[in-house]
Formats: structure tokens, C-alpha cells, sequence
């Protein structure tokens, strides 16, 4: 599934790139589609794009301006990403309420850069600029004469920065430096650029499954990693989320269930809500991802069976073996942004461990070549007239979550 994009860059005084702003798009088409809600626009935003290639990559190691609605800033929607890699923009439709205030006041103390969009100045907003670096202002709906007298009240305010948005021409570049503007962004210098990625789809009916575990009073760390263990995507999402630099962490991820517990309740639920907001009415799954399930299954228990001390890892070597069709990307680039544990990297990328040769052994029964499946069980150990059961179990464990209610 294809997923895209757009960013435009911010560029100082010397006209040097500095950050970019990046706007979700549904399509080929350059523009913010219509019939989205704002809120959901910034959470497919981050699932197709941070827990895919993540921001930075974007942004080219630069930070990345993005909108969040007054819903999002309530929910506390931008602590799910690097607060070193964002700058928070407040939409211009957002009400200085004392709920917003609160919000943008925690996230301000936890690191996070804020930045006012569309700016029009109120005295509800004085509150706000305590805590916010990066004033925006639309030169279009409010022109530089007008907003002249702003200008030069907010700019004398050390640690607040002033950005003209929409500069369209030449000589609005130069009226705008000469008034004090220190950030300048629009047609002048770049339109916004489109960037398409690949994303996994993900299983509609298994995030319903997981969003109706995550908002239970009690959350079973258990019962929810083996949702989760269905759905290669949001696995793979789940430790890129893990691996995004939010969380220490202190040992390699060995299963589904350790990077749950990594998260804790919160974040957990957080995370798991937007995904839910992201994939709001997406397809049914690639047949590609009911094989990586099946594979998953099918490697932890024959692990059970030889060497059950990496049933788990056999588990996440199954999951992920085919995540470089998925996303067409090498597997070494791939596997460099998980926290996944040496022994699970080393089986993916080839290294003859058991782990490895458990996935050759699976490989080897779905292609139905006998004599590769007699040579390959008799490497692991194992009993070859055992394989038609695990692989029938395996099947059936991948198809639960349609009778799941």
C-alpha cells in the first residue's frame, strides 16, 4: 500500500533550510483532502510516516512542524513522537480554552517546542506565548502593513522567534526580512513537496479487536500482545514506536509482550488509539501478511518443540521474515530501526543459527518440496510427521481474530 507525504521547507534569513513543515495527503494530488478530519489527518500522518521511516528521515535530520487540532492536543497526541524532532503547531482554529492550556503547558515542560499557526493576536493567547517559541503569521489573509505593530511588539521577546508564512513573491521576502522576520516559508522559495512511501496494511477487524482490549479498566499485557502477534503491521509499527527514542531501553525486544509492558498503560493506549484513528476504514489484509502469521506460529512451535527457550524469537523471525517484500527494502536497512535481540537480526539476515534453520524448515514445507522438508527437520531435530498438525494449528491460530467478538 502506497502512502504519502508532503513537506515544505522553512528557510532563515540567509535562506538556508532549516525545518520542514510536513502535511498529511491521501493521494497523488498535492492538496489536503477535503473530507478528512484534522485529527485523523495527524494521526495517519504519524502511522504512515513516523512508524514507517520515521520523521527524521523525512526531514533529513531536521525538525518537522506539525498541526494538531485542539482534540489531539487534549489527548496529549504529539508525546507519541521525539520531542526533538517535532515543533507542535497549534492550529488556528483552536480555542485558548483552560483544558488546550493545560495541555500544551505539560507538553511544554516535557521537552516539546510550540508554535502558534495562522496567528492572530488576542489577549486569550498571552497565557500561551509564555511557553511558545515560533509565532506564524499568514502574510496573505493579513498583510505586512497590518501586522506591522505585532511585529515589533513580539519580537523584541527573547526565545520567540517570528515565521512569515505564504511568501509568494520577491518583494515580499524582502519586506518581511526587513521588518524582523526571522523564519520565512512559501511558493517563494518552495512548494510543497510530495514524498510516498510503502506501508503494510494493517487488519481492520484486529484493530477494533485492540482498541476494544486497550480501553478496558485493567490492561492484559498478554491477551493484547496476542492480538497484536496477528497483524504483522501493527507489530512491526508497535516496535518501531518501541525504538523511536521516547522509551530507554534497557534490553533487546524478544517478544510482542515486552515491548507492550516497555510502553506501560499510558503510552500503550495512546498508541494504540492511533492507530486506530490512522486505519479508520482500510482493506482487508495482503494474503503476504496471513503467510508472515502463519510463518510466526508455525517457527514458535516447532521452537517448543527443539529449543523452547526461543519460542518467542522463533515467533518475531516468522513475523518479520518477509517485512522487505512488504516494504520493499533490504532487510538489513529494515531491521536497523528495531530493537529486535541479535539472535532474531542474525536468523533474518541469513546467519545459520536454529532460529534460521526453523525458518528454512517452514519455508521449505510451504513450498511442499519433501525431500528439502526431511533435510531441513532432521538439521533442526524434529520429528517430520509432527510438521502437518503445527502447520494445520498455525493456520487456525491465524484466522481467530475473524470469530473473535
Amino acid at each position: 500500500m502506497k502512502v504519502f507525504t508532503a513537506r515544505q521547507a522553512i528557510f532563515n534569513r540567509r535562506q538556508q533550510t532549516v525545518a520542514y513543515e510536513v502535511f498529511f495527503r491521501d493521494g497523488i494530488e498535492n492538496v489536503f483532502p477535503k473530507d478528512v478530519d484534522p485529527n485523523v489527518a495527524t494521526s495517519r500522518l504519524i502511522v504512515n510516516q513516523h512508524l514507517n521511516v520515521g520523521i527524521s528521515t523525512l526531514t533529513n535530520g531536521k525538525r518537522a512542524l506539525i498541526n494538531f487540532s485542539q482534540q489531539g492536543l487534549i489527548d496529549r497526541v504529539p508525546a507519541l513522537l521525539p520531542p526533538n524532532d517535532i515543533v507542535i503547531e497549534v492550529l488556528e482554529d483552536v480555542e485558548p480554552t483552560d483544558e488546550v492550556y493545560q495541555a500544551c503547558r505539560e507538553l511544554f515542560h516535557k521537552g516539546y517546542r510550540m508554535a502558534l499557526d495562522d496567528f492572530l493576536y488576542h489577549r486569550k493567547w498571552d497565557r500561551f506565548i509564555n511557553f511558545t517559541r515560533l509565532l506564524k503569521f499568514d502574510i496573505q489573509n493579513t498583510p505586512l502593513d497590518e501586522i506591522a505593530p505585532l511585529v515589533e511588539k513580539f519580537k523584541q521577546r527573547k526565545g520567540l522567534k517570528l515565521l512569515a508564512e505564504k511568501v509568494e513573491t520577491p518583494e515580499e521576502f524582502a519586506i518581511a526580512k526587513k521588518m524582523g522576520f526571522d523564519f520565512f516559508q512559501g511558493y517563494f522559495f518552495a512548494k510543497p513537496e510530495m514524498i510516498q512511501n510503502k506501508d503494510i496494511e494493517a487488519q481492520h477487524a484486529m484493530i477494533l479487536i485492540i482498541y476494544h482490549e486497550a480501553l478496558k479498566p485493567y490492561l492484559n499485557y498478554t491477551k493484547l500482545a496476542r492480538y497484536f502477534e496477528q497483524d504483522v503491521s501493527l507489530s512491526y509499527k508497535l516496535l518501531r514506536f518501541t525504538n523511536s527514542g521516547l522509551f530507554v531501553l534497557r534490553e533487546p525486544i524478544e517478544s510482542i509482550k515486552q515491548a507492550l509492558v516497555y510502553l506501560g498503560e499510558e503510552q500503550a493506549r495512546k498508541f494504540v488509539c492511533l492507530i486506530a484513528t490512522a486505519h479508520l476504514n482500510k482493506n482487508k489484509p495482503l494474503e503476504i501478511i496471513r503467510v508472515s502469521i502463519i510463518r510466526a506460529r508455525f517457527c514458535e512451535q516447532i521452537a517448543k518443540q527443539v529449543v523452547p527457550q526461543l519460542a518467542d524469537s522463533a515467533f518475531m523471525v516468522g513475523l518479520f521474515s518477509m517485512i522487505d517484500a512488504l516494504l520493499d527494502s533490504p532487510m538489513e536497512a529494515l531491521l536497523a530501526k528495531l530493537p529486535l535481540s541479535d539472535d532474531i537480526k542474525t536468523a533474518l539476515l541469513g546467519e545459520k543459527t536454529i532460529l534460521f534453520f526453523i525458518l528454512e524448515l517452514v519455508k521449505a514445507y510451504e513450498s511442499g518440496s519433501w525431500w528439502a522438508i526431511t533435510k531441513k527437520a532432521n538439521t533442526v531435530g524434529i520429528v517430520q510427521e509432527e510438521l502437518p498438525d503445527m502447520h494445520r494449528n498455525a493456520t487456525l491460530w491465524s484466522e481467530t481474530y475473524e470469530s473473535i467478538k
